[in-house]
């Protein structure tokens, strides 16, 4: 009799211990069964193709969310270790994705990455940057004293994020960092940085150096954003000088810089630093994004209009022409002129572009939009808009079905507003799911 309520008592401690687990997966089965065959059936090729990158970008967005499908891709990971393909798109974002969710399995393969002659490249360096498992402390040492500077550089900015490193050998490092390694290293370890939290202050020195050789704004800002966020003031006091010099146009693109800057660390430096009232136009804007200027990103357009600045209204209502509203561009300016332009005539608008099968493309964008409003009864019709999508053939709209889904039932997206609005359609998730920029 004792033996068998032993037994019980132990069942019941398994049951207790597994139920954490369940409630962790938020993301729905059938969602985690398509994208679990997709990965599988990225591992049976020996090369990869264009749909694996935008498997990696919808992976970027959902798996956070998911214990189970962040156990799939520490197997595919190991497996594509295993075989030597280290270039794989799918292995370098299942690093950056296991070490963003601080899972367990991130340690044991970035520690054979970083062996590796170029130390994994910059995705496990930036992997590691983001990891605090002390394990990886004598790994990132070694590769910090490499004759390669650009990778010694990442691997001791690692230290330094970290706390490991006092900033003086990464100081000592930044003059002998090319224009083509600066460039990279602002793409690939710098963005994920200055989206996550604050680093040590030690990072400062160092990217004051490389600012100093960056021609391009929109890379500039990044540099300088993770050193804010550090609690260096001297990006803010730069950016402040420089918007009351020169030409009307460089100080209207400084005014900019040096109010995102205080958006991204506020209270670094003395007063708080008034909105830009220059009204916003495509090519200032295109400036101010970190991708190449031609591309015409309009990023820092999105960032001013979420902060509501009144000056983004025209340029808004320019870029939302419809019905219908016939690319991404559209969708994201209708969406925030209905939240902070009382737009609401523009919500028909959205849900037309959510139910539209004339751009099926864009439907998920549009579901996500859809909830973005707060409306509630937009975000009745959101929800079940992305129960349709989670069936679709477009891993983007899946991708976002996921996320409204989750939003939902009060999952926390990754770049999610505070205060509980948990806003789905940020810039991380565009980034990965709709353009496949998998930084």
């Amino acid at each position: 009799m004792l033996k068998a309520k032993r037994h019980a008592g132990d069942a019941g401690e398994r049951r207790a211990t597994k139920a954490p687990l369940a409630r962790a997966e938020i993301v729905d089965k059938a969602i985690r069964g398509r994208f679990e065959s997709e990965i599988d059936e990225a591992l049976k090729r020996k090369d990869a193709d264009p749909s694996e990158a935008k498997l990696v970008g919808a992976l970027r967005a959902i798996a956070p969310l998911s214990p189970s499908l962040r156990a799939k891709l520490a197997d595919a990971a190991t497996t594509f270790q295993k075989r030597g393909a280290k270039d794989r798109v799918l292995y370098t974002a299942a690093l950056r994705i296991l070490a963003e969710a601080s899972d367990k399995a991130t340690t044991p393969l970035l520690k054979v990455a970083l062996s590796a002659d170029d130390a994994g490249g910059s995705a496990a360096l930036s992997a590691a940057s983001l990891s605090r498992d002390t394990a990886l402390a004598l790994p990132l040492a070694k590769v910090a004293s490499s004759r390669q500077s650009h990778l010694a550089f990442a691997a001791e900015t690692a230290r330094v994020a970290r706390g490991e490193s006092n900033g003086v050998h990464l100081a000592a490092l930044a003059p002998m960092i090319k224009e083509s390694h600066r460039i990279s290293l602002c793409g690939e370890l710098f963005v994920p940085l200055a989206r996550g939290p604050a680093t040590q202050k030690a990072i400062g020195p160092a990217l004051t150096v490389l600012r100093s050789a960056e021609r391009h704004l929109g890379r500039w800002l990044v540099l300088a954003e993770v050193a804010a966020k550090a609690g260096d003031p001297t990006p803010i006091e730069e950016a402040k000088a420089k918007s009351n010099v020169g030409p009307t146009s460089s100080r209207a693109a400084w005014a900019c810089v040096a109010w995102a800057l205080d958006q991204s660390a506020p209270g670094v430096v003395g007063a708080a630093v008034p909105a830009p009232e220059t009204r916003p136009t495509v090519e200032l804007m295109a400036r101010l994004s970190d991708r190449p200027s031609a591309d015409r990103d309009m990023t820092f357009l999105f960032r001013m209009a979420r902060a509501g600045l009144p000056s983004t209204k025209l340029m808004l209502e320019s870029l939302a022409k419809g019905p219908p509203l016939a690319d991404e561009l559209a969708i994201r300016s209708a969406l925030h002129l209905v939240k902070s332009h009382r737009r609401t005539d523009l919500v028909p608008a959205l849900i037309e572009a959510a139910s539209s099968a004339g751009i099926d493309e864009l439907r998920g964008l549009a579901t996500a939009a859809l909830w973005d409003t707060e409306d509630p009864t937009a975000r009745e019709r959101a929800i079940g808009f992305a129960e349709e999508l989670s069936l679709s053939s477009v891993l983007a709209n899946v991708a976002w079905a996921a996320l409204v889904r989750a939003a939902s039932r009060g999952g926390a997206v990754h770049g999610s507003g505070s205060g509980g609005r948990n806003i789905v359609l940020n810039e991380t998730s565009l980034r990965w799911i709709q353009w496949v920029w998998i930084e």
